[in-house]
């Protein structure tokens, strides 16, 4: 009954590894996705042996895969917390709301401004990148000011330059 327990106790440290180790990957954090392989290994290796030995392997392989489950489950939540990344934001507006932009811009975002033309009327777009920690904060602030903006968020694979580049380059040299 120890190995079931101990099990269940390595599924709900490996898959969260494995979780952070991808997202890492996929985020070009090469050497902390390194380091966290070689854990995840050795946990998925001593894991799977106490799964084949013993005389309970059928409820240690149910357990093994319930314990697997669960991984998934809390390393999304995991990285869901850690929220490593940025994302790029743009808010459409049926007015310019100069309100709204000088909030965003004294809370640290940058917000670029471009007048378009909507279907029935001009429209406002606003552009945003920022930390993904600080996404929900901006969909809230846009909510407040703007409630029937049309707000769209995805991650950028890469970028270069421009105003949150430069500032997180002061914030090194501090």
């Amino acid at each position: 009954m120890n190995n079931i327990l101990l099990i269940i106790i390595l599924q709900l440290i490996y898959v969260p590894l494995l979780t952070l180790r991808t997202i890492f990957l996929v985020k070009n954090i090469t050497v902390l996705a390194s380091i966290i392989g070689m854990v995840e290994v050795l946990i998925y290796v001593f894991g799977l042996s106490l799964v084949f030995s013993g005389t309970q392997s059928v409820l240690a392989m149910v357990v093994y895969a319930v314990g697997f489950g669960l991984g998934i489950f809390l390393g999304t939540m995991i990285e869901r917390k850690l929220a490593v990344g940025y994302v790029f934001a743009a808010i459409n507006t049926q007015n310019k709301n100069n309100e709204l932009v000088e909030f965003l811009r004294n809370e640290g975002f940058a917000v670029t401004i471009y007048k378009g033309e909507g279907r029935d009327s001009e429209r406002y777009k606003y552009e945003i990148l920022t930390k993904r920690n600080r996404e929900h904060e901006l969909f809230q602030i846009v909510e407040r000011f703007e409630p029937n903006a049309f707000i769209m968020s995805y991650e950028p694979k890469s970028f270069k330059g421009g105003f949150l580049v430069t500032r997180m380059k002061q914030k090194k040299n501090r």
